[in-house]
């Protein structure tokens, strides 16, 4: 019974990290997700063209998914805002949280949308001439 179990935990681990793995490789083929010092060595060594697309490409992509997550979070304010009679009101309501993480999302995709409108800039033959 205790060596079932024992190779049922190891299975389901080796299990969880094969998919960890090919997750891993297959975000790395598409080059859409960069570390912070990625990105910021990215940024300071790109001089051409195609490396200013790549940046364009990826802040514009960041741009999407913040401007996903703001919807979910605008749906999620205007559930909450339904119930904002409570008893014991305190500070932050679930509602303040809502509006929170809304405002900063739009506010990351605004900041995304700049530069991915700057990268493009860049990357196009004729503005650089």
């Amino acid at each position: 019974m205790k060596q079932s179990s024992v190779t049922a935990c190891i299975l389901s681990l080796a299990l969880a990290t094969l998919g960890n793995a090919q997750g891993t490789a297959s975000s790395k083929q598409t080059g859409e997700h960069y570390t912070q010092s990625q990105l910021k060595k990215l940024v300071n060594e790109a001089h051409t063209p195609d490396q200013y697309d790549v940046l364009a490409h990826y802040y514009g992509n960041e741009q999407q998914s913040f401007l996903q997550k703001a919807a979910d979070e605008k749906q999620e304010w205007a559930r909450r805002s339904q119930f904002t009679t409570s008893i014991s009101a305190k500070y932050p309501r679930p509602v303040d949280s809502a509006r929170n993480l809304y405002e900063y999302y739009a506010y990351k995709a605004s900041e995304a949308g700049v530069l991915s409108e700057k990268y493009l800039r860049l990357a196009s033959p004729a503005m650089t001439q």
